[in-house]
């Protein structure tokens, strides 16, 4: 492998294609317990954390404060959230020892702007997700050069999902992206992690309380995200084409 490829501290300010290749292929194989720690000390103090603090967020977070508690945690409250989903969050924030949860706001001006009545995630879903999610994490990660995601390959439409990606020009780490439901669930059993309050009330995935409903059983997991609309994601795991903002 060539020496730059695999030296990622010299990879600054941003990744490239070429680097993401690098990583992808020097950890392919390698168990999440072994790599991640290596990384995340290759990427001390340019790495951060992002969590919904959802049904499944434990897990990663858990993954993380296992190494090192001082990693930023990075929510974004979209002021749509679910009072359980904040409770969660400050549940887990204490038992797992997060030194520096941060969180991020819609910019009050374009709010104003763009959804003075608070409706707009009921005509335009898109636009609602770009100025309460997508924009607010922009800001939020504007000072790293990594972030930890909780994607998995086995969710709707991320089959093959990659340990890594480029995104906006930097890394963006994806450790469960080989985890299969069965392993989620064990590693909560095992570690002892407390479950989302509203998991049992039949929500499996949680976003913001207006495109969230209860999943029917035989559903897919997230079937209850955006119903009604064709749309899976909330526009931070996808290229921004046209933002509003």
């Amino acid at each position: 492998m060539a020496s730059r490829a695999v030296d990622i501290i010299d990879t600054a300010p941003a990744f490239t294609q070429a680097d993401v290749d690098a990583l992808n292929a020097r950890f392919d194989g390698v168990a999440t317990d072994v790599w991640l720690p290596e990384l995340l000390g290759e990427l001390h103090g340019r790495v951060a954390a992002v969590s919904s603090f959802g049904t499944e967020s434990a897990v990663l977070l858990h993954l993380v404060a296992g190494i090192d508690k001082a990693v930023p945690v990075i929510f974004v409250n979209t002021q749509k959230i679910f009072g359980e989903t904040l409770a969660y969050r400050d549940e887990l924030a204490e038992k797992l020892g997060l030194l520096d949860l941060r969180e991020y706001r819609p910019n009050p001006r374009i709010l104003a702007e763009k959804d003075a009545t608070s409706l707009r995630w009921s005509y335009d879903p898109d636009g609602c997700c770009d100025i309460r999610k997508v924009e607010p994490l922009r800001r939020a990660l504007a000072g790293f050069d990594a972030w930890i995601s909780g994607r998995k390959g086995f969710q709707t439409g991320r089959g093959g999902l990659p340990k890594f990606e480029l995104d906006e020009g930097r890394l963006k780490i994806n450790p469960l992206a080989d985890w299969d439901k069965d392993r989620i669930s064990a590693h909560f059993v095992a570690a002892e992690l407390p479950p989302h309050p509203l998991e049992a009330q039949g929500y499996p995935s949680i976003g913001c309380v207006p495109c969230t409903s209860k999943v029917l059983p035989g559903e897919d997991p997230r079937a209850g995200r955006w119903r009604g609309w064709d749309k899976n994601e909330c526009g931070i795991h996808v290229p921004a084409e046209d933002p509003v903002f």
